[in-house]
């Protein structure tokens, strides 16, 4: 239905006698039991205007004649219910997208939390709190046994609050928005570089220009309002950084900032796939240290796998 009301309303722009000569069509379709042939209506529109309906789709072949591609969203957008068709005609509810106070304060938490990695005051301080419930666990661990756990419990908390945090539908909206600018753009593009390739009338290059000129238009409208999108993202972010963040300045902490005998001898030894034994200090990827790698993989696999487990999709849904 979007697609035939777009088109309409685009017709509509394009000629402003191009609304009666749609409503005569509508009559004498309604006359002849849904069906309209150019000698109903040779009268009340323009060969230009009636061969402009048929190539935008809004007219298809019938069993004697033309009928109504769409007649609901043809009625829609000719009654004046179109005209308040929203960007991409996608309904997308802004307030839904806008961070709320407790959103805020998770940022700036976060926030906080981050400056720990350049400020030893706020690393000894994460550290210490964050070792009252680690610190078992890393008593009865080696330190990559340790590494995996945590992995496991950022993996399972970011899984959980994405899955709350985020709406598929909601995300799913915002692309399916873009895709239609986009081709609606692409179309209007597509149409000028040929009338100009077969050396169209000034009339027509002109109308197809104002028409390209206004999707682009659109398009830029629809890329202010789709910041939703990355809202929606950072959001989930914040939430997600919350839990993380702690857990990784404990790992760092102990690894490297409270000393070099808190994770000492065969504890800070591991063996790492295609790198083979080193010190989990040691730089694995470059100047990134192997602690940092094998958290990472971890946490990829973990993620992957509470995921499955949990049935947690966080794909778009464009349904």
């Amino acid at each position: 239905m979007t697609r035939t009301v777009e088109k309409v309303n685009s017709l509509l722009r394009e000629d402003a006698e191009m609304e009666s000569a749609l409503e005569s069509i509508r009559e004498h379709a309604d006359e002849n039991g849904g069906e309209v042939a150019w000698g109903d209506v040779s009268d009340d529109l323009t060969s230009g205007q009636w061969g402009r309906i048929i190539e935008q789709g809004v007219l298809v072949d019938g069993n004697g004649g033309f009928e109504i591609a769409d007649r609901e969203a043809f009625d829609e957008a000719l009654d004046g219910d179109g005209d308040d068709q929203p960007l991409g005609g996608v309904e997308i509810d802004p307030e839904a997208s806008k961070w709320s106070q407790w959103d805020k304060l998770a940022g700036l938490t976060a926030l906080l939390l981050m400056i720990g990695y350049m400020s030893g005051t706020v690393r000894n301080a994460v550290g210490n709190t964050m070792n009252v419930f680690l610190g078992p666990l890393d008593a009865n661990l080696p330190f990559y046994a340790v590494i995996l756990s945590i992995s496991l419990l950022t993996g399972l908390a970011s899984a959980l609050v994405q899955s709350n945090v985020m709406d598929p539908e909601r995300m799913g909206k915002y692309q399916k928005r873009m895709q239609a600018v986009s081709e609606r753009t692409k179309e209007a593009q597509k149409a000028l570089k040929e009338a100009k390739e077969r050396d169209a009338n000034e009339a027509e290059i002109e109308r197809l220009q104002n028409e390209v000129d206004r999707v682009q238009k659109e398009q830029m409208e629809s890329m202010g309002e789709n910041l939703g999108m990355f809202k929606e993202q950072g959001r989930m972010m914040v939430w997600s950084m919350l839990f993380i963040i702690p857990l990784f300045l404990w790992m760092y902490w102990k690894l490297r900032a409270s000393g070099s005998q808190a994770v000492g001898g065969m504890e800070a030894q591991m063996i790492l796939p295609m790198i083979g034994e080193t010190s989990l200090r040691d730089g694995a990827l470059g100047p990134m240290p192997a602690w940092i790698v094998w958290y990472f993989l971890c946490s990829m696999g973990f993620s992957q796998v509470i995921r499955k487990a949990l049935d947690i999709n966080m794909s778009p849904t464009t349904d």
